[in-house]
């Protein structure tokens, strides 16, 4: 079993069309969308929930009033901020970090649980995944990525399937770094862009520090021919293969109106190009 992930320095590259092209294309895998703070995948895949749990990954502070005298060594040991004059906690700014919990000498602080969001696992027509959401303004997403990706495991290894293939999460940040700890191949797509090339260079280095093969696609190079040979550059000196090169072309949004993949319509040059990057890939990865 193998377990790929696509990730992007930014979000808006690319990254959930081409994992949703690659899913159509891919003929024994499950999916995981791990891009929990803005999944997506969902909209073309089309899913079935077959079953669904409650996410609890964080906890937030509470004062008990009866108990509380008011000394205000919580309120000065929080940096959050979060503790009013009136000795009351606000679930907005509580990072659940503890520390009232341990200064308070009345025991008047406890850690509550609190419920992040909701996780599934669904029947899609690209086959099984795995994928979750954060209720609004929640955080540990980090954690509840770890969750996804070890579901998706779970279910491939109950189906003895060869392929878990991964929307991971963009940026670098921790819901990066659990997206791709452990992966057997990350894929960077980037955009021919000042800022496309500039947090590709932060994904690759992530990446690399990481010891995990990556290698690199650039959509729309034809946009910008000139930074689009900067990213090659970038990416050889990284030693990180540009795997190949999708043009600019308006059916990719035709497509994804009708809630289908390029892939799915014609033979477009879109079409044409992730087509010949699947077929290296999964010589790859399968061979």
């Amino acid at each position: 079993m193998k377990e790929l992930v696509i990730i992007s320095g930014k979000g808006g590259t690319g990254k959930t069309t081409l994992t949703a092209c690659f899913a159509f294309l891919a003929r024994d895998k499950v999916l995981a969308d791990c891009d929990v703070d803005a999944a997506d995948l969902h909209i073309l895949a089309h899913p079935k929930r077959l079953h669904e749990e409650d996410f609890r990954g964080g906890a937030k502070a509470r004062i008990d009033a009866e108990k509380c005298s008011q000394c205000g060594a919580c309120r000065e040991s929080c940096r959050f901020g979060a503790i009013s004059e009136e000795f009351v906690v606000s679930p907005f700014s509580c990072e659940g970090c503890g520390v009232c919990f341990h200064v308070c000498p009345e025991r008047a602080v406890s850690l509550e649980e609190g419920l992040n969001g909701r996780w599934f696992i669904s029947d899609t027509r690209f086959g099984p995944m795995v994928h979750a959401a954060l209720y609004p303004g929640e955080e540990n997403s980090g954690k509840l990525v770890a969750l996804v990706r070890n579901q998706a495991k779970v279910l491939a290894r109950k189906r003895d399937t060869l392929l878990i293939l991964v929307d991971g999460a963009p940026g670098v940040g921790c819901p990066v770094i659990s997206s791709i700890t452990g992966a057997d191949r990350v894929l960077i797509v980037t955009e021919p862009t000042l800022s496309g090339l500039h947090d590709m260079e932060r994904a690759l280095q992530l990446v690399r520090g990481f010891r995990i093969p990556v290698s690199v696609i650039i959509n729309k190079y034809d946009v910008n021919p000139e930074v689009a040979e900067k990213i090659e550059h970038v990416s050889e000196q990284a030693q990180a293969a540009v795997l190949g090169h999708i043009p600019y072309d308006p059916q990719v949004i035709r497509s994804m109106v009708q809630r289908h993949c390029v892939v799915e319509d014609g033979d477009s040059p879109a079409n044409l190009a992730i087509r010949e990057i699947w077929e290296k890939l999964e010589l790859d990865l399968l061979s």
